[in-house]
């Protein structure tokens, strides 16, 4: 599993499989190979609605952001 964190707060947000972590490494931009921090915004949860998003994933991630603008989020396998 991977576990996903704010990095704001380093509050842990949920577990996560792998096909829902390759979701978000296709569907996100990354800095270099190593990057593991994303933006998320609510744009971004939409987005990733459309294109057939994992419900559980959606789910994590609308929670975390609550009514925040922006969140950034880090994924780190357990």
């Amino acid at each position: 599993m991977i576990e996903l964190y704010n990095v704001q707060t380093g509050e842990k947000i949920g577990l996560i499989t792998e096909a829902q972590l390759q979701f978000l490494v296709e569907q996100l931009e990354e800095e270099s190979p190593e990057d593991q921090d994303y933006a998320i915004a609510p744009m971004t949860i939409a987005y990733f609605s459309s294109m057939g998003a994992d419900p559980q994933l959606l789910s994590i991630l609308t929670s975390a952001l609550g009514s925040q603008d922006e969140l950034i989020i880090r994924w780190v396998r357990d």
